[in-house]
């Protein structure tokens, strides 16, 4: 069961990462060509005897801290719409201040990622449902350790990224500002990061650069005999931090359909021009959105299989 479903999220990595609009600040990252194009050529079913899916799955992807028991906070909240008629997998990264409406919550709204301190998986569903209206089809949760330790067996030298002096000083590194190599718990440190002007916001965008990263360092290794027979010793280690409601079945058929996926299209909500900074009692420091308006462009989003170049 861990095989398949680590297979999976790899393969969330490795395909081509379209950016979205909403992302107008973000530095473009353009995909390894010549490893794309063979990635494409030898896509070939796992499983040629399985049906392939035809109809488009919703999974909820959470990251968590994994302090507190029953009590976890989430810092990343993804929804991920996989399209098997379009080869596709639209990624959608929710920012957790949003100012939402938590059903059964007797003050009425909150944050979002309150949602999942307050009833866990089920209830962050119910929200998501009430405010934005998404249908959840599976979960799949990953605590801060397991990120790190990933990260260990992946890249045991360390990813290479551009680490400022107020990330240095805030998480309280122990390396020097600029281009450095970070492994498991610092990398996780700047990931995390959210003490600047650009708050959550150049979060999600480190985030996003982290996961490219991370795919081109696990192309490097899946290129390899070494870094195929560590595969197995990475599953073993990295899914001790890993919860998920994905059906033993429904992972055989997705780890066949998804040997043909090309693509990977993000989004994060609130989009540009839509929310406001606000404070208000008992939650703090919101992001008050127009709720049409992102629920609008998430409909377009996840309808749409054109390319944003």
């Amino acid at each position: 069961m861990r095989i398949f479903l680590l297979f999976i999220i790899f393969l969330l990595l490795t395909p081509r990462l379209v950016d979205a609009p909403t992302f107008s600040s973000t530095k473009r990252i353009e995909p390894n060509k010549k490893i794309e194009k063979e990635h494409v050529q030898k896509s070939l079913p796992l499983f040629p005897l399985l049906e392939r899916k035809t109809k488009p799955m919703t999974f909820l992807l959470i990251g968590n801290d994994g302090q507190l028991k029953g009590k976890a906070r989430s810092d990343t909240i993804i929804v991920a719409r996989y399209n098997p008629e379009h080869r596709s997998i639209h990624l959608v990264s929710f920012m957790r201040d949003i100012y939402v409406e938590i059903p059964t919550y007797r003050h009425r709204s909150h944050k979002l990622n309150t949602a999942y301190f307050l009833g866990g998986e089920t209830l962050l569903k119910k929200t998501l449902k009430h405010n934005f209206d998404l249908d959840i089809d599976y979960t799949i949760s990953v605590d801060f350790n397991g990120f790190a330790k990933l990260v260990d067996l992946i890249a045991p030298n360390g990813i290479k990224v551009n680490v400022s002096e107020k990330i240095v000083n805030d998480r309280r590194m122990n390396v020097a500002p600029g281009q450095q190599y970070l492994k498991g718990q610092d990398l996780l440190s700047y990931v995390r990061f959210r003490h600047d002007a650009e708050s959550d916001f150049g979060r999600v965008q480190r985030q996003q650069e982290v996961l490219l990263l991370l795919k081109k360092e696990l192309e490097k290794q899946m290129s390899s005999w070494e870094g195929i027979r560590k595969l197995p010793f990475v599953i073993q280690h990295s899914f001790q931090h890993v919860q998920t409601d994905v059906p033993l079945s429904e992972m055989l058929i997705m780890a066949n359909d998804l040997s043909h996926v090309q693509t990977v299209k993000t989004l994060r909500i609130p989009v540009n021009r839509s929310f406001k900074n606000e404070r208000v009692p008992r939650a703090g420091a919101v992001l008050k959105i127009d709720m049409l308006k992102n629920k609008q462009a998430l409909q377009t989003f996840f309808n749409s299989d054109v390319s944003h170049e």
